[in-house]
């Protein structure tokens, strides 16, 4: 347990090191990387190119200082970090690299101000962190493997089928070259998949699973990302998946991991409003699937943002879904339109998903909320649901990339 002593000088710091955040975490991965350039793999080089990590982190590092006093507060955000160290295989013996590291940043970046015994305490603090984090990432590696046909690491998958579903989103389907046992997963969840790129070493990426359990493979839907800029690693994955993966190639790909799924107990009591932009699709259109695949007869609202048809990625799949769910209705919305959109049915109403749209879409506030997308689509649902009095234990989102904090929203 944290002592008196650590908690109050950790709380007196807290300001300090809250007013250098950013700072702190830009020059920890630095020296970090420097020092130890074998933890670079775990860490995606387009959130670094972007100082997403390093805000993510910054934020993390706040949150917890803030909360030094009442950590049961961030058990969701701890259960989120964990399932994301075990699809990446963070092990406990990482975490002294870590904290080296995230020490020599803080003096570095307060000097003098950090004194021994500040650096003493924060090193205890983050000591008790990392013990909450590797015995959580523990429970998981566990019941990981424990499962039919789990495993841990990388097990070798076959592309058994690539289907384009827009004009910038490709599904794979992924069988287990061994031919055995796949694992379930719950609905929401994502799998890692490792790529050895030719010119450029990458770290492993996420994809959420865009079919439903209970299938003799697993499906994810790759969006064609965009380089922002010469040297830029954006896109770099994403293209090689569209250009260069082809059925009959071979995939390395970690066990299913995530904590944004589908609550039967939750959905068992009220309607469920899904909900999702672009990309964001892919996790939602699983729980769509998983409920008709139950024969729920929970009312289901399907919603779906995009620009226009062109992007719009797996529309006849929701539509064929929905016409076996009888208490489900779909929605789809355009923000930019072509002309033959609406005169060909592709969409059901144009422009985009604000407060005013939710509100006249659904018949009330009370509902389950899952919801995933793009940044702005992402805040702008959360600050309508919030506006709308919907409380934070109904609103449940997943956000693609570091965790950008969506709740100061106003």
């Amino acid at each position: 347990m944290l002592t008196e002593h650590t908690i109050n000088v950790v709380k007196t710091t807290a300001p300090a090191v809250a007013q250098h955040a950013e700072a702190i975490t830009r020059r920890f991965y630095t020296l970090m990387f420097a020092e130890n350039p074998e933890v670079q793999a775990y860490f995606n080089q387009a959130h670094q190119h972007s100082g997403g990590q390093q805000r993510a982190l910054a934020g993390a590092i706040c949150a917890y200082a803030a909360n030094i006093e009442n950590l049961a507060a961030l058990g969701p955000a701890v259960e989120f970090i964990a399932q994301k160290h075990c699809s990446l295989g963070i092990h406990p013996q990482h975490y002294p690299i870590v904290g080296k590291h995230l020490l020599a940043a803080i003096k570095d970046i307060l000097g003098d101000a950090a004194t021994d015994e500040i650096l003493t305490e924060w090193g205890n603090a983050y000591g008790f962190l990392a013990e909450i984090f590797t015995g959580r990432e523990q429970q998981i590696y566990k019941e990981q493997a424990d499962v039919p046909g789990g495993w841990n690491g990388y097990r070798r998958f076959v592309v058994t089928r690539k289907v384009p579903e827009s004009e910038i989103i490709t599904s794979f389907y992924l069988e287990p070259a061994d031919g055995g046992e796949l694992p379930p997963f719950k609905p929401g969840q994502y799998i890692t998949v490792k790529i050895d790129h030719p010119t450029i070493t990458t770290s492993p990426r996420n994809y959420s699973l865009s079919d439903r359990p209970g299938l003799a493979h697993y499906r994810i839907s790759v969006k064609r990302e965009p380089s922002l800029a010469a040297g830029a690693p954006n896109g770099v994955i994403s293209n090689h998946f569209h250009d260069e993966i082809h059925v009959g190639d071979i995939v390395e790909v970690g066990p299913p991991c995530g904590e944004f799924t589908l609550n039967a107990a939750q959905t068992a009591s009220r309607p469920i409003v899904l909900m999702s932009g672009g990309i964001g699709i892919t996790p939602i259109l699983s729980m769509f699937k998983s409920l008709a695949e139950e024969k729920s007869e929970t009312p289901v609202h399907f919603l779906h943002a995009a620009r226009d048809s062109r992007v719009h990625a797996l529309a006849d799949e929701v539509r064929a879904v929905a016409a076996t769910l009888p208490n489900a209705r779909t929605h789809f919305r355009y923000d930019s339109p072509h002309a033959d959109d609406l005169t060909k049915r592709h969409c059901d109403s144009i422009g985009f998903v604000d407060a005013d749209f939710i509100r006249d879409w659904l018949p009330d506030n009370d509902a389950e909320f899952y919801f995933c997308g793009p940044k702005p689509f992402m805040t702008g649902v959360y600050r309508s649901l919030k506006d709308w009095g919907v409380p934070d234990d109904r609103i449940h989102f997943e956000f693609f990339g570091p965790r950008d904090e969506l709740t100061p929203v106003g």
